[in-house]
């Protein structure tokens, strides 16, 4: 690995051992085995390279799952799949419960500063497209409106029910209760 490499694994490391709170840079570079200098010519700064490191780990844990149960579900139905892919999320958001909460702490963090704000609305929709690319190619029949209307779905609730997750597991709607309020919604078709 290269230093950015090493430096994005430390963040990880200390910030699921402590939160981003009290992730030092320090602390980062000694985990990464790398100078302190180095998160500034990498990253420009420790904040710059917190959500970096949050961004990869999610993207890594929480979207990986996403996509082995969108493929694994792909020959069923759609609302099949999607009823499939959040009975299953409950089980992901456990896995990766502490970068959860690390992301949530980071997120409040980022959007009180406009700049940092503005790239985390860029992540979210290199999420959302991420999402979308899974989907497509789990199922190719769907026009790209659909894919993305679907994505979008997708993407709102992780968002939103990994954070009920972590403030209630019992609380969070099972996918055949999503799917049914799906279905629902969709047989009440204009006259």
């Amino acid at each position: 690995m290269g230093n950015r490499e090493d430096l994005l694994a430390g963040a990880r490391q200390v910030i699921l051992e402590r939160g981003v709170a009290k992730a030092t840079a320090r602390d980062i570079a000694t985990a990464a085995g790398v100078s302190l200098a180095a998160i500034g010519y990498h990253f420009g700064s420790k904040d710059e390279l917190v959500t970096a490191a949050l961004m990869e780990s999610l993207g890594s844990g929480i979207g990986d799952e996403m996509e082995s149960v969108v493929h694994e579900t792909a020959s069923l139905p759609l609302l099949q799949g999607f009823a499939a892919l959040w009975n299953r999320m409950p089980d992901v958001f456990s896995a990766n419960r502490e970068a959860l909460l690390a992301s949530l702490e980071n997120s409040v963090r980022v959007l009180r500063d406009p700049q940092a704000g503005r790239a985390l609305a860029d992540a979210a929709a290199e999420g959302h497209d991420g999402i979308a690319e899974q989907l497509r190619a789990a199922r190719p029949e769907m026009t790209d409106a659909d894919v993305a209307a679907v994505a979008q779905l997708d993407f709102v609730l992780v968002q939103s029910l990994g954070i009920l997750w972590l403030m209630n597991p019992a609380a969070l709607p099972t996918g055949d209760e999503l799917a049914r309020a799906v279905a629902v919604i969709a047989s009440d078709t204009p006259a």
